[in-house]
């Protein structure tokens, strides 16, 4: 396959960027995105250029490092993460655009990689349980329903990789907040916290810069784990039950 690739191009955080033209061949349908970049690095290192800067770590659809917009969509044509996207979505000819995430609060750190760390933050202020717990318990110590068992999980998958920011059009990160919330809140090793844990990281979050949600729904659409929007739904109610809750103390 030959391809033409426009790269977003950015020195530093403080340099303005602009995007570049590439022509690349000899890409086989099954080389991942991942891959492509690395044989477009590879022509440019033999060229004495500076390659393309682009986050990567597992390249297993795991950590979520991977994050790229491609042709306009958050992760590219496929619901997947960029690592598990690969070339056989295109075709031989094509023009693909390949820009970082868009968000105020995700600040380009070079080229394609941007820094995150707003989501860390956000963990930060409550996403953990901090209840000692000593040894790893027996497993049928502590009951839980099978509907908050699937609730929980459905939710621990998030990896965190921003796609549901950088696809909503206000650069909301309701979703994955949501996810790390409701996966906590619902099990009891998180109801000690589970009012303060709400209240804090909704309030972090929108410290970071986020934008409002508006229930679009596009965040949900490109989630390459498939978190639910209904998970945002979830987290106003606990919300509002915190909120309330602590204005009656």
């Amino acid at each position: 396959m030959k391809l033409t690739l426009r790269v977003w191009r950015q020195r530093n955080a403080d340099a303005d960027g602009t995007m570049s033209t590439y022509e690349v061949d000899g890409i086989s349908p099954d080389m991942s995105f991942l891959e492509m970049l690395d044989t477009l690095n590879e022509e440019l290192i033999v060229k004495g250029e500076d390659p393309v800067a682009f986050d990567h770590d597992c390249r297993e659809g795991i950590c979520g490092a991977c994050s790229l917009v491609i042709n306009g969509d958050a992760h590219g044509p496929e619901r997947t993460t960029t690592c598990q996207l690969h070339m056989r979505s295109f075709k031989d000819g094509d023009t693909i655009d390949v820009e970082p995430w868009r968000a105020s609060a995700f600040p380009v750190i070079k080229d394609l990689v941007v820094d995150r760390s707003a989501f860390d933050r956000i963990i930060q202020a409550g996403g953990y349980i901090t209840a000692p717990t000593g040894a790893a318990p027996e497993a049928h110590a502590t009951p839980v329903p099978k509907p908050d068992a699937d609730f929980a999980f459905e939710h621990a998958e998030c990896i965190g990789c921003g796609a549901c920011v950088a696809a909503c059009p206000n650069g909301a990160a309701m979703l994955f907040t949501s996810a790390k919330i409701n996966h906590l809140n619902v099990l009891p090793q998180g109801a000690p916290e589970r009012e303060t844990r709400v209240l804090d990281m909704v309030e972090q979050m929108d410290e970071e810069g986020f934008g409002g949600c508006t229930l679009a729904g596009e965040c949900a659409t490109a989630c390459p784990k498939g978190i639910p929007l209904m998970s945002i739904t979830s987290m106003n109610k606990e919300w509002l039950r915190a909120a309330r809750k602590a204005a009656r103390r």
